[in-house]
């Protein structure tokens, strides 16, 4: 179950491009980081793995398959800011399921309280919000989990508890996790192996 981009390029319309002959690949269960200055197309890449952008050029296959060809999307990505991910419209609970509906344990070790299912988006902090986020993101059909910075943002407490939860999940279903931070202890701690972007590129 790799996933495996070869020669990935992505640049917007006719412009300069933003990055060019990027080769990844990442392993079932393995933790791999993504580091590097900001504005050079780490968050555009996750993207388009998660299949929010599309390549100017190069293939991205997950099992030997092209991933635009597969029925289902294996790849998740979490954002940043949770509060741009969830419909301002819609109590929690149906947020929740837009996708899947979680069970009860994976709420539990999320820390989602069920007072909070009946509320809006606005009513919840950053932290709690993202707990949400995270959720949606780990469906039955995830075999990847990209968090772009997902608890840069948060508590220390909090981000603690997320990602406890998620490597615990991680671990269970022999996930692979991709993680694009600029926080060195947290990577250290986190990644098997870790990759600054520019490196991955062709100049």
């Amino acid at each position: 179950m790799q996933l495996e981009a070869k020669g990935v390029g992505f640049r917007y319309g006719n412009g300069p491009w933003l990055f060019r002959g990027v080769d990844f690949t990442l392993s079932p269960g393995e933790i791999v980081g993504i580091t590097g200055p900001s504005g050079r197309g780490k968050t555009s890449f996750c993207r388009i793995l998660a299949g929010f952008e599309k390549a100017n050029e190069g293939t991205i296959t997950f099992n030997g398959e092209d991933i635009a060809q597969k029925g289902y999307h294996p790849i998740q990505l979490v954002f940043q800011h949770p509060e741009k991910a969830i419909n301002p419209r819609w109590k929690m609970e149906k947020s929740l399921q837009e996708g899947w509906k979680p069970d009860q344990e994976l709420l539990n070790k999320l820390g989602i309280e069920q007072a909070w299912l009946k509320r809006w988006p606005n009513e919840l902090s950053g932290g709690e919000l993202q707990r949400f986020c995270v959720a949606r993101a780990l469906g039955p059909d995830t075999r990847i989990l990209i968090a772009d910075e997902m608890t840069t943002m948060l508590d220390a407490i909090t981000q603690a508890q997320i990602w406890h939860a998620v490597l615990d999940i991680a671990k269970q279903r022999n996930m692979g996790i991709i993680v694009v931070s600029h926080e060195a202890k947290l990577m250290n701690r986190l990644c098997d192996r870790i990759i600054d972007f520019d490196s991955l590129q062709q100049q």
